[in-house]
């Protein structure tokens, strides 16, 4: 598996960005992101220029639109064509997300729990979702140094609550990006799992992202790469992934599971730097902690037992020292189990 370092929150001068395409996708691979999702507030205009961009800077550049209205702001990636979001309503804004999900694209909520007007306008999300299996992905993580600010601990556990109801649903960062402006402030990625080697063809490598988004195959981080698997009496599986109930054709009831956690200190050397010390690597499931170890800053595999009982999922989290701070560095989405949801 390919991990696509992904940035999926953007904006240039076709909405309220203070930057071309060319300027974002230049400081995106200066960062080290191989993949953005360009995300202008209610429109694809800036999208023209796409081809020519990705060939100047190596950047893969997936088109997507900010459908921004009073009653909240949601990303919509993949697609190829204008869908009109000005028939939302706060009661129904399902018309919409069909019409999306009919062209191929996905959608999700932004920064649901930003502050809204008159700071923000439409910022905080006020649609009501009946059905939270229409949503693909929630932005639990928005702006830098995310995994501290209150609005994102809300949104993160927006997401912890939808896994704990059954839902299946992702969960991504996006810098909401508007200027090359520097900071000193931690940077967040999106790490999209591509099923196969990285392709050669730009278009392909998107197609490939929305695929694995779609799919909850995702890791966000401020530092290094974690990755997960589980393993079960006869095979693995990873993120996004169902691991079959036990007893059931494909997984014989064995006492419990093993969950193969990989961090990846070497990822985007030199773009990002967390102080030396020891790091607590945790898997955490709808029954709460299930795992727990200290760990150096080294590329390792740890092998790690999980009990069997009335799983829903699971996820792994690097916790540390930032800037600081105790804060969560780095998480994966879920891994499900049909064992807590009976025969699907």
């Amino acid at each position: 598996m390919y991990w696509l370092a992904c940035e999926l929150h953007t904006h240039t001068y076709h909405s309220d960005g203070r930057q071309t395409l060319s300027e974002l996708a230049e400081g995106s691979a200066k960062l080290g992101f191989e993949c953005i999702a360009l995300t202008d507030h209610n429109t694809l205009s800036g999208i023209e220029d796409r081809e020519k961009v990705e060939r100047e800077w190596g950047v893969t550049i997936i088109p997507g639109m900010e459908w921004t209205t009073f009653h909240g702001h949601m990303l919509t990636l993949g697609l190829q064509e204008f869908v009109d979001w000005r028939t939302s309503e706060p009661h129904n804004i399902y018309k919409g997300i069909s019409e999306v999900h009919q062209k191929a694209g996905l959608v999700g909520m932004a920064h649901p729990y930003r502050i809204g007007s008159p700071i923000c306008t439409g910022c905080y999300w006020e649609y009501e979702i009946q059905n939270w299996d229409d949503i693909d992905y929630i932005e639990v993580w928005s702006g830098t140094f995310p995994s501290i600010k209150t609005d994102n601990l809300r949104a993160f556990s927006l997401w912890t609550d939808r896994l704990n109801e059954g839902c299946r649903i992702a969960a991504t960062s996006g810098r909401d990006w508007h200027a090359q402006v520097a900071t000193e402030e931690p940077v967040s990625v999106t790490y999209l799992g591509l099923r196969a080697d990285k392709p050669n063809e730009m278009k392909q490598i998107a197609q490939d992202a929305v695929h694995a988004l779609r799919h909850g195959s995702a890791v966000v981080t401020i530092g290094p790469l974690v990755t997960m698997e589980v393993e079960s009496a006869s095979s693995r599986f990873g993120i996004g992934d169902s691991v079959p109930a036990p007893g059931s054709d494909h997984n014989e009831r064995f006492g419990g599971y093993w969950g193969h956690v990989k961090t990846v200190f070497s990822n985007r050397q030199g773009l990002w730097e967390l102080p030396e010390q020891k790091f607590a690597l945790k898997i955490i499931g709808n029954a709460g902690m299930v795992a727990e170890r200290s760990v150096g800053a080294e590329d390792e595999v740890y092998r790690m037992n999980i009990p069997e009982g009335g799983l829903l999922w699971v996820r792994a989290e690097l916790w540390g020292t930032v800037h600081g701070a105790r804060a969560l560095i780095a998480f994966t989405n879920a891994i499900y189990f049909n064992e807590g949801r009976g025969n699907e």
